[in-house]
C-alpha cells in the first residue's frame, strides 16, 4: 500500500479534481483504491463535501466521517493523523490524500506527493524552487486550468524550468469549461429560483450562459449560437422565451418573478427543459450567476468523463505509476 498526496500551495488550484481524476483511472486499472482527507481544525459544521464526493465515485465502504477526520489536537497532529489513515487504508493499493502540504505529515505517512499549481501566467522560479522542499517524497507538480490557447506553449515553457529545476512536470491541463460549471439545481438554489418543471433535469451541466437579447423578435438564429445552454431572459417576454426552446437550451431562466404563459410552459414541459423563476432582475441574476460560476467546486459526476479525457490527453500517469512502485 501506498499513500499518494495531492497538495497545492495556494487554494482553488484544483485538487479535488486531480484527486478524482487519478482515482478514477487506478480504479479502471483494478487497483484497490481508498481516500483520505484530514481536516485541521477546532471544529467544523457537518462532513466535508469533498469526502462525501469521492466516496461516491470510489465507491468506498468507509463512512465519510472516516475519510475526513478533524484533527484539532495540533500539539499532537501527526499521531492523530497517523491513527486516522489506519483505519482507511487496510486492503488498498493505493490510498489519495488530499491535504495541506505539511512535510512532517507526508514524512508520517511515507506518501509521494503531487503538487497542483493553478494557471496566473507564470510561475516563478523561486516557486518551483520551493517545490523541492519535499525532497524524494516528490513525484512532480501539474499545471491546472491552462487556457486552451496557452496551453502549448505553457508545456513547452515549464518542461524547459522544471527540467532545469530537477522535478518532473506531470502534466499541463487546459482548462475546460465543463469542469468549471454547475448543475440546473445548483444554478437555482445560488439564485434562489423556483424549478417550475422538469425537475428531474436538475442535475443536468449548464455548459453555456446567453443573456437574452435586448431588441424585438431575436429568433432561433440568435439562439442558436450556442449550444447546452442556460438562457437568462426577462419574464414578460415570451417570444424569447420561445425563440430560446427552439434550440439547444438546457435551462431557461425567467427574471423579475414574472411567470411564464401558458404556451411557454407547455413547450418547455415537452421538450423536458426546465425553467428557472427568479425574483431579481436580469443585471442581478447575471452578477448573482458570475460570482456563483466562481465559486464552483468539482462536485458533479457528470463531469468526469471530460475530466478523464482531458487527463488521459495531458496527464502523464506513467510517471506516476513508477513512483509508486505499481506495475503497468
Amino acid at each position: 500500500m501506498v499513500a499518494l498526496y495531492v497538495t497545492s500551495l495556494e487554494a482553488g488550484a484544483g485538487k479535488t479534481t486531480i484527486c478524482a481524476g487519478l482515482g478514477k483511472h487506478l480504479l479502471a486499472d483494478g487497483k484497490k483504491l481508498g481516500f483520505f482527507k484530514p481536516i485541521i481544525a477546532k471544529e467544523t459544521e457537518g462532513v466535508d463535501s469533498d469526502a462525501v464526493f469521492m466516496k461516491h465515485i470510489f465507491a468506498l465502504e468507509e463512512p465519510a466521517e472516516l475519510l475526513c477526520p478533524v484533527i484539532s489536537d495540533e500539539s499532537n497532529l501527526v499521531s492523530k493523523i497517523k491513527e486516522a489513515y489506519a483505519r482507511v487504508s487496510p486492503g488498498k493499493d493505493v490510498v489519495i490524500v488530499e491535504g495541506r502540504g505539511e512535510l512532517g505529515i507526508i514524512e508520517a505517512l511515507d506518501a509521494r506527493v503531487i503538487i497542483v499549481e493553478g494557471y496566473s501566467g507564470e510561475l516563478p522560479k523561486a516557486k518551483i524552487d520551493s517545490y523541492k522542499d519535499f525532497g524524494e517524497y516528490l513525484l512532480g507538480a501539474v499545471l491546472n486550468k491552462v487556457p486552451g490557447s496557452q496551453a502549448e506553449h505553457m508545456y513547452g515553457e515549464m518542461s524547459t524550468q522544471f527540467g532545469e529545476a530537477g522535478i518532473n512536470l506531470l502534466g499541463v491541463l487546459p482548462e475546460d469549461r465543463a469542469l468549471f460549471t454547475l448543475t440546473i439545481g445548483e444554478l437555482a438554489e445560488h439564485i434562489q429560483g423556483e424549478i417550475l418543471n422538469s425537475t428531474e433535469k436538475s442535475a443536468e451541466l449548464a455548459e453555456n450562459f446567453m443573456l437574452g437579447a435586448m431588441y424585438v423578435d431575436p429568433g432561433p438564429e440568435y439562439f442558436g449560437r450556442k449550444a447546452n445552454k442556460v438562457v437568462i431572459v426577462r419574464g414578460e417576454r415570451p417570444d424569447m422565451q420561445l425563440a430560446a426552446l427552439e434550440t439547444s437550451t438546457r435551462c431557461l431562466v425567467l427574471s423579475g418573478n414574472t411567470s411564464p404563459i401558458s404556451d411557454v410552459l407547455r413547450r418547455a414541459e415537452d421538450k423536458e427543459i426546465p425553467i428557472i423563476l427568479a425574483k431579481d432582475d436580469t443585471t442581478a441574476l447575471v452578477t448573482s450567476i458570475e460570482d456563483a460560476l466562481g465559486k464552483t467546486r468539482f462536485h458533479q459526476e457528470k463531469k468526469l468523463p471530460k475530466l478523464a479525457e482531458i487527463m488521459e490527453q495531458h496527464f502523464d500517469f506513467q510517471a506516476v505509476y513508477r513512483g509508486l512502485g505499481l506495475a503497468k
